[in-house]
């Protein structure tokens, strides 16, 4: 399998090659050439398979030429054999209509767990085969970098730089990354947004002193290996709800699109979602650029969904590529245009090529609370609030025929958000017994200012050489 870039500049790559690049060097981020297709008689033949089991075949066509079966096979029963439900992402029925997936089943109890813990070994395996180190960069709005460094702490050939907005994630958040005692582990707490620690990681790819000495690596959704493992659980809910043989429709909480995109990758595979229904919070460039086409950056306001309080989704320029016919150097133009600009509309072909699948949702506070109520007075749920802006887009939904079941993506613990949980429905979520003393640990980590030459700085001074 090859992977091209969405800005049509980069050289192609195999699966090896992507995943450890991240980012590619034209500015773009990795698509598969093509997109493998499987048939309703191949779907069929899914059912009834394990967790692990049905990873490996979903996979499988991706890393061709990068993993042998046996490889794959040892990967995905290490990783998805530790999982606190083995199911691992279970299927919890809310009522005729609406289901909840859970994803929060991992170590550090959030979706990011189910592709960083993968992401962790791929790592690991390729990097031992090249005899380097891998410097990781990240940025994360609460859930991936705790996820980050849980797959990567005390890896031999890896060491990882994570930032986040300081004062904008929930305590839980924080701390699942600041305890983490490992040599290879840095937390930076930078002051600004979520888009400003996103904007540092994408200088850092782009900044020849620093890729100079350092092979730079990427973590965050912008990976592919990322979005690839996150395909396997639309598969996985799918087959349970009747697939091929029954459409089903998704409800995601989106911020930077990686999720949501991996359902349009299983749709592209074959799958037959009838619709994702993209949901955002008050930051709703998405809902925007969805609805109206206007893909324009604001100021961004701090919620009670910290994951979500994102201006810039860097994976819709994926779909943007994809739905729009794939012209690597004309969206490129586009995408630098938007960079300088921070405003674009998206073309009739892009438009029309997303709402084919796509639909949009925005909730505030007021109505995440109160989808927080309906799944507990309705079905005795007790949800996180990322969860009920996806609940809120799910029931409000006039885009999905009749019968067809409606799985809203479940994508953390409600422990990792208790004061916003205890407002909505009078209950203080406890964290799993799994989780261990996390707010008797000390914390660890390096506040920095919101300007691009800290970090850089910091990351230089910090980093162990890493080309060798």
């Amino acid at each position: 399998m090859q992977y091209i870039s969405t800005r049509g500049a980069a050289p192609a790559l195999d699966f090896e090659g992507a995943t450890l690049a991240g980012l590619a060097s034209d500015g773009g981020l990795y698509l598969p050439r093509e997109w493998p297709r499987l048939s309703e008689t191949d779907i069929r033949a899914l059912r009834g398979l394990s967790y692990a089991q049905l990873a490996v075949r979903i996979m499988r066509p991706f890393v061709a030429g990068s993993l042998s079966d046996d490889e794959l096979e040892a990967l995905c029963e290490a990783v998805y054999g530790d999982f606190g439900h083995s199911a691992v992402t279970p299927l919890v029925q809310l009522n005729e209509t609406h289901w909840l997936l859970e994803l929060f089943h991992g170590p550090t109890l959030a979706f990011k767990d189910v592709a960083l813990q993968m992401l962790g070994h791929l790592f690991e395996t390729f990097l031992a085969r090249r005899g380097e180190r891998l410097t990781i960069v990240g940025a994360t709005s609460g859930d991936t970098g705790s996820a980050a460094i849980n797959a990567v702490a005390g890896r031999e050939r890896v060491e990882i730089f994570m930032l986040h907005p300081n004062g904008r994630v929930s305590d839980v958040q924080r701390r699942q990354m600041t305890t983490v005692r490992a040599p290879n582990v840095h937390n930076l707490a930078i002051d600004g947004s979520f888009d400003d620690a996103q904007s540092h990681v994408k200088a850092i790819f782009a900044d020849k002193s620093v890729t100079g000495t350092l092979r730079i690596g990427a973590v965050n959704s912008i990976n592919w290996a990322r979005l690839m493992a996150q395909v396997v659980y639309y598969f996985y809910s799918a087959l349970q709800l009747g697939a091929p043989d029954r459409k089903v429709a998704y409800s995601v909480p989106t911020g930077n699109f990686g999720d949501v995109f991996a359902g349009y990758v299983a749709a592209q595979m074959g799958l037959p979602i009838e619709r994702l229904i993209v949901a955002t919070n008050v930051n709703d460039i998405l809902h925007r650029a969805l609805g109206e086409g206007d893909y324009s950056t604001g100021e961004t306001t701090a919620t009670i969904t910290p994951s979500m309080d994102i201006q810039v989704s860097s994976n819709f320029e994926r779909l943007l590529f994809d739905c729009g016919g794939r012209d690597g150097m004309a969206l490129g133009e586009q995408m630098r245009s938007f960079e300088q600009a921070r405003a674009m509309q998206l073309t009739g072909a892009q438009r029309e090529g997303a709402a084919a699948l796509f639909t949009s949702a925005r909730a505030d506070q007021d109505e995440t609370a109160r989808a927080l109520q309906w799944a507990y007075r309705s079905a005795g749920q007790v949800i996180d609030p990322h969860t009920g802006v996806g609940l809120h887009a799910a029931l409000a939904t006039d885009t999905v025929s009749i019968g067809t079941p409606i799985v809203t993506l479940a994508t953390a613990h409600p422990a990792k958000f208790p004061d916003a949980v205890e407002r909505a429905v009078g209950v203080r979520p406890a964290l799993p017994a799994r989780v261990g003393d996390l707010f008797g640990r000390e914390e660890h980590f390096t506040e920095l200012g919101g300007d691009y030459e800290a970090t850089r700085a910091y990351v230089l001074a910090n980093a162990a050489v890493s080309a060798g």
